[in-house]
């Protein structure tokens, strides 16, 4: 039987996602910045992020797999969606819903720095350090979690559990 261990609240989430959107304006208030968000599970962060923004930004998504349906990447990263607006010479900051071992957001980063952007920096609601494989710079990140499979607000288990308000721990 599974069990949903509660990690934040809607109402911590709320006040993260503030603060995060404070930091990214000041940063960002002379630039052209496009927000990449990180399908799917990115996009419940990214639409609460976008609407506590005081700057105009364009907005665009990229998808990747990396997980098959498991609680641990596969290592095996899919590319299934690619960026559909010009990125060359603009300031690109990826919008991730959790970042694990890093090897997802390296790849897409990569992938990203081949089109010539100004410059790429990275915002993260989850930081799970205690995975990380790779030297990836977090700029903008929510909360740091140290372990546990995590579910809720975007955050999913094989398509499940995306539509729960707070995160949670998910035990199987």
């Amino acid at each position: 039987m599974q069990e949903l261990v509660p990690v934040l609240t809607e109402e911590e989430i709320e006040k993260t996602i503030i603060r995060i959107a404070q930091s990214i304006s000041l940063d960002y208030k002379d630039c052209d910045l496009i927000l990449i968000g990180v399908l799917k599970g990115s996009f419940i962060f990214l639409s609460d992020l976008v609407r506590n923004l005081s700057i105009p930004v364009k907005i665009d998504f990229i998808r990747v797999s990396s997980y098959d349906n498991g609680t641990s990447s596969s290592g095996n990263i899919k590319f299934i969606n690619d960026v559909g607006i010009e990125i060359k010479g603009k300031d690109i900051l990826v919008i991730e819903d959790i970042i694990d071992t890093g090897f997802t957001l390296e790849y897409i980063i990569n992938h990203l720095k081949k089109s010539e952007p100004a410059s790429i920096k990275v915002c993260t609601l989850i930081d799970k350090l205690e995975r990380r494989k790779t030297d990836i710079k977090i700029d903008y990140s929510g909360h740091i979690t140290k372990e546990g499979f995590l579910v809720g607000y975007g955050l999913d288990y094989a398509e499940n559990f995306r539509n729960l308000p707070g995160i949670f721990h998910l035990k199987l």
